[in-house]
């Protein structure tokens, strides 16, 4: 079978080759199969991935209305997620933007309707200087980066910002938080567990007017500032001291 990724951009106003990048996956399971011909079998993915799908475009709406960045902002949403990274790997390999004139990214996949948290979890943290200017947009509003809990799940290879992270451009892989405003942690790792046990990659994972969408509301807003922030100034945010990408990308800057 075909399938595609879906790009698009607003042009910078003054460095329009420099882009900063917003990407999420489009793709989701499709339909299984069932001896019951009523039983629910399309995985419609609302968690994972609309959520980032859906934040993407209301982020390219907002910056499309303008005034203009002085950099572009490139929206990619790619297909394949499921089967591998297939379409992200296809990105990587087949850049439509020369990946050195990435500034950096932000990659969003499967954001969790729990409500507003006083934290975000940045999967791979203490990877990149973009945690740098993520840390000074979530002081703003009282809230912190905390690290994923459990890196020994390989999480960050394991969604698509991986595909250009390996070509060096920086990227950060932002998730929910987990200390919610009502309950706590115990009450986010709660839900989080939920949604893993009984929706994650099934036909439960789906809307549902009990969502409460004001916590994915102020995470988009964060991915907002970060990327406009960004977009805005001339730094160059780079992978920290001893990251494995960072030799990787100061090669592709120097146009080796």
């Amino acid at each position: 079978k075909d399938s595609r990724n879906v790009i698009g951009t607003v042009k910078g106003s003054e460095a329009p080759d420099e882009h900063l990048l917003l990407m999420a996956h489009w793709d989701h399971l499709g339909k299984g199969t069932s001896a019951d011909p009523n039983e629910d079998v399309i995985s419609n993915g609302a968690v994972d991935n609309a959520t980032g799908t859906a934040a993407i475009l209301e982020i390219a709406e907002k910056i499309a209305a303008g005034p203009k960045p002085k950099r572009s902002v490139t929206f990619l949403a790619v297909t394949l997620e499921e089967s591998g990274l297939l379409g992200s790997a296809y990105f990587g390999e087949n850049p439509l933007i020369p990946l050195k004139n990435i500034v950096g990214g932000i990659n969003i996949d499967a954001l969790q309707p729990t409500g507003p948290a006083k934290d975000v979890i940045v999967i791979g943290a203490g990877a990149s200087q973009l945690e740098d200017t993520l840390k000074t947009v979530l002081a703003e509003s009282n809230r912190v980066i905390r690290p994923d809990q459990h890196p020994e799940n390989g999480y960050f290879y394991r969604s698509d910002h991986i595909s250009l992270s390996k070509k060096g451009v920086p990227m950060l892989y932002i998730d929910s938080g987990i200390d919610l405003i009502t309950g706590g942690v115990a009450a986010g790792e709660a839900a989080g567990k939920a949604y893993t046990d009984e929706s994650y990659h099934k036909p439960s994972d789906e809307y549902a007017d009990t969502w409460d969408l004001s916590g994915i509301e102020a995470d988009v807003k964060v991915d907002y500032e970060v990327v406009n922030r960004l977009a805005n100034s001339a730094d160059w945010p780079n992978w920290y001291d001893g990251n494995e990408f960072k030799a990787i990308r100061e090669a592709s800057r120097k146009g080796q």
